[in-house]
């Protein structure tokens, strides 16, 4: 059987390494493929903000199953203490596999530095050595040291013709907290860096639209994006933070779709407090779902989430970007009401005056409709009232 044996930090493992990969397994006829994560590279220090060896694990798992095949990403190198020397790995795996063909796989720049390796001499005369591209051009920095190897120490070196991606795990964890570095990751691995909070991520936006969108009923897209359009206006005027107005807008009903059964199950998973009103009334759950999704799920900012938790009814005392939420999703360009005009231009002069006019508004057209008013919009219609005089 002849095996691949592909290790790495992994940190987050990104397209690059799974092309590779999928490169190895395909043009070497490789009837299994080990994948494994390390603890402590020797060659060098995790980062900073490096997870935890068992997110790692998570990540690679996720990464590499796509690829399919008898692909296995093992926690053999996770289980040992210190550094995890590949020497001591190939020890491991070739008891379990004493009369199979090992290619150890390895991108251009570890193949160059083969010779800092501990015990390299044992390593190239026990396995076939596998080389992939990092980037374009390495070619003759490659057959170069392919031949060197081979004259000087017997190595056995085989060439993978892979089409490289040009970028890094450090480069990526660099992207992460600019809302960058979803284009480089495979999607299940992206959505559990931010579910994690891993590398100090914030969601982009574009994937967030994604996910938004996938959550909603299709007739509601357009007013997600108009309210997305309209909060980062309103965030520009009232010297707000516009990604976080972005981010609330695009999750601000991203539950709405649910029914009221659905609305209580997700309040009894996150441990949601309701009242009496509320249990009632699956419009007036979504915000509550919807913020506490957006947080959980989706790595949205604590400032964000309180301003979807608020959009619904309002609250005496709400922030700016809590106001601009709750009117934004009230104003966006395709809404249409009698005192619309009236309520947009409010709300580019008195944000609160714009604020008591739309919650009377809304009050209004609940009794007219025989809906009672929740506690809520009231208190912050009276907290208006009072700053408003």
């Amino acid at each position: 059987m002849k095996i691949g044996i592909f290790g790495g930090t992994f940190d987050p493992p990104h397209l690059g390494h799974v092309s590779a990969a999928a490169a190895a397994w395909a043009e070497l006829g490789l009837e299994r493929l080990i994948i494994i994560p390390n603890t402590v590279p020797p060659h060098k220090e995790l980062a900073e903000n490096s997870p935890p060896p068992e997110a790692r694990l998570d990540m690679t798992r996720a990464a590499f199953g796509k690829i399919g095949g008898a692909v296995e990403v093992s926690d053999i190198e996770l289980k040992r203490d210190g550094k995890s020397y590949t020497v001591d790995t190939l020890a491991e795996i070739r008891e379990l596999y004493p009369h199979d063909e090992i290619i150890l796989l390895m991108g251009t720049d570890m193949f160059l530095s083969l010779e800092s390796w501990r015990s390299f001499e044992e390593i190239m005369k026990t396995v076939t050595l596998g080389v992939f591209k990092r980037s374009d051009g390495q070619e003759d920095a490659i057959s170069e040291a392919r031949d060197r190897f081979s004259a000087k120490y017997g190595a056995k070196t085989v060439t993978v013709k892979n089409d490289p991606i040009d970028v890094s795990s450090s480069e990526i964890r660099a992207a992460l907290p600019d809302r960058g570095g979803a284009a480089w990751i495979d999607g299940e691995v992206y959505g559990y860096i931010i579910r994690h909070s891993l590398y100090g991520s914030k969601p982009d936006f574009d994937w967030l639209r994604v996910k938004a969108c996938e959550m909603l009923d299709p007739k509601r897209t357009r007013h997600v994006a108009g309210c997305e359009m309209e909060a980062v206006k309103l965030a520009r005027r009232w010297g707000e933070d516009e990604s976080a107005a972005r981010e609330a807008a695009i999750m601000h009903d991203c539950t709405k779709s649910l029914g009221l059964e659905e609305q209580l199950r997700l309040c009894e998973k996150y441990d949601i407090i309701t009242d009496s009103v509320e249990r009632g009334d699956a419009k007036l759950l979504h915000s509550k779902t919807g913020a506490c999704i957006a947080k959980c799920e989706f790595g949205v900012s604590d400032e964000a989430c309180a301003a979807i938790r608020w959009h619904t009814t309002g609250k005496a005392d709400m922030s700016t970007l809590e106001k601009i939420i709750y009117l934004a999703d009230y104003i966006e360009p395709s809404r249409a009401f009698d005192g619309l005009e009236e309520l947009r231009r409010l709300a580019y002069e008195d944000i609160d005056a714009a604020m008591l006019m739309g919650l009377q508004m809304s009050l209004e057209d609940m009794r007219d409709r025989g809906i009672v008013p929740h506690k809520n919009s009231k208190d912050a219609i009276k907290w208006l009232a009072k700053r408003e005089g």
